[in-house]
């Protein structure tokens, strides 16, 4: 009697309260969503804003094709990174070593690291090119919010959709961002320069570094670094 007050059949009650769970799990899966937002929102805030900016282009525009360098230009050694933004092993570097060696010498202006891409696929290629649509001060913030959530992005169904949600944080609106992408020289310099590095360095895999004219492959430990640069300083004077 209590299931033909309530107008529910026991089977239709039970089908019911299926629907309820479902709809209160969706509601936990989207305040979840809303809640990754606002912290993505904030690390890129902060990220935005408290790395080294690199050197303007002349002209005050924004400069799409300039090498990007984190560091002072006057340091002695330089640390040049072959990355790609789809690849793990890179992420891992931007997330565990390089803030190592950012503090022991990119900090004390005994090192600078200049970042060139080398992407392996054709998202990472899309990355690329999103990265350089944000302005150069604000440009290794913005990737090291691409290494840090790169299995959020790299691997969703809508990577692009991703990739611009980022840009928009950082102040990238889709209109440019699809420009970006559509940017045809921009594009042809990034697949140039990495094939030139591929021939000048015999470059087969990302992250591949060169410090001082010796290569290290690979994200290894941090004093592998350290013993390249201490001898890229020895050998600088």
């Amino acid at each position: 009697m209590r299931y033909l007050a309530s107008g529910l059949a026991p089977g239709s009650r039970q089908r019911g309260a299926a629907r309820g769970q479902q709809g209160s799990a969706a509601a936990a899966r989207s305040r979840r969503f809303a809640l990754r937002l606002v912290i993505a929102a904030a690390a890129i805030g902060a990220a935005l804003t408290v790395l080294p900016a690199p050197l303007p282009a002349a002209d005050g525009e924004l400069d799409r094709v300039t090498e990007r360098t984190l560091g002072l230009p006057t340091a002695p050694v330089t640390i040049y990174e072959f990355s790609s933004f789809t690849c793990p092993h890179c992420a891992t570097f931007h997330l565990e070593t390089l803030p190592k060696i950012k503090t022991e010498y990119i900090d004390t202006g005994k090192a600078k690291l200049v970042f060139r891409d080398f992407p392996l696929d054709r998202l990472a290629l899309a990355a690329s090119v999103v990265s350089r649509c944000v302005k150069p001060a604000q440009y290794f913030g913005f990737i090291d919010i691409l290494f840090r959530d790169q299995k959020a992005w790299a691997t969703a169904k809508d990577p692009l959709g991703e990739l611009k949600m980022r840009a928009r944080i950082a102040g990238i609106g889709d209109d440019q961002v699809n420009a970006c992408l559509s940017d045809q020289g921009l594009i042809a310099q990034l697949q140039q320069r990495r094939d030139a590095a591929a021939k000048e360095f015999g470059i087969k895999s990302t992250p591949t570094f060169v410090i001082g004219g010796e290569t290290i492959e690979g994200n290894l430990p941090f004093e592998t670094f350290r013993k390249a640069i201490e001898a890229a300083l020895a050998k600088a004077g």
